[in-house]
């Protein structure tokens, strides 16, 4: 397959384009800035993007098979995460070019309640509520979309660099908690998810979740 990874320098976007290229699939790596070229993996194409940019999108995805956008704001910039995703939407709109969006947990329901999400639990952490509305947004976004072929992954509550393992279990709208209550997933497991849904798609126009 040919895949355009926009974010392709940050946690997930790394891992992303590494878990594709071992599967042999031919990456386009895009970053807002060249000088972030050293950091994209060697057998990569580096490509200055940016996902926001409609433009920009349409020609780094022309002739492709699918774009995940692993696209992540600095703190303070949260609202930059829905502008990249409508970017993202808008650029594919009537190219027949799938996309993959990777999300936040904020907007999972709670195992166990009436409906709670993630984001108004009782113990979600006050820091992360900026980015969690945005990623809420971002979700809206591509619901509200009816040409683009997309799928938007919300990975389990904890997200951090780990290790791959390969085994993971799926879900939809509710936060997989395994059997002590913990909702956890590496970065590496969820590019494997990713590429997963790439290469056997089980999921369009829809959201779904993923962890251990």
């Amino acid at each position: 397959m040919r895949i355009t990874v926009f974010g392709a320098a940050g946690n997930v976007g790394s891992r992303v384009v590494t878990e594709a290229l071992s599967r042999g699939h031919e990456v386009t790596a895009v970053v807002r800035d060249s000088a972030r070229f050293p950091q994209l993996h060697e057998q990569a194409r580096a490509e200055v993007g940016d996902a926001s940019n409609p433009e920009d999108v349409a020609r780094l995805s022309a002739g492709q098979d699918l774009v995940i956008g692993a696209t992540r704001p600095a703190p303070g910039s949260e609202g930059d995460l829905v502008k990249a995703t409508e970017g993202l939407l808008a650029g594919l709109a009537g190219t027949g070019v799938r996309l993959l969006v990777v999300g936040g947990a904020g907007s999972l329901i709670l195992p166990g309640t009436d409906g709670t999400t993630v984001i108004d639990g009782p113990d979600f952490p006050a820091g992360w509520r900026g980015i969690a509305l945005a990623c809420n947004a971002q979700l809206a976004a591509c619901r509200a979309e009816t040409e683009v072929d997309w799928a938007y992954l919300s990975p389990s509550a904890l997200l951090e660099p780990g290790t791959r393992t390969g085994t993971y279990r799926l879900g939809t709208d509710e936060l997989l908690v395994d059997a002590d209550g913990n909702s956890a997933i590496s970065m590496e497991d969820l590019a494997v998810v990713l590429l997963d849904e790439a290469e056997q798609p089980r999921h369009h126009r829809t959201r779904f979740t993923a962890g251990y």
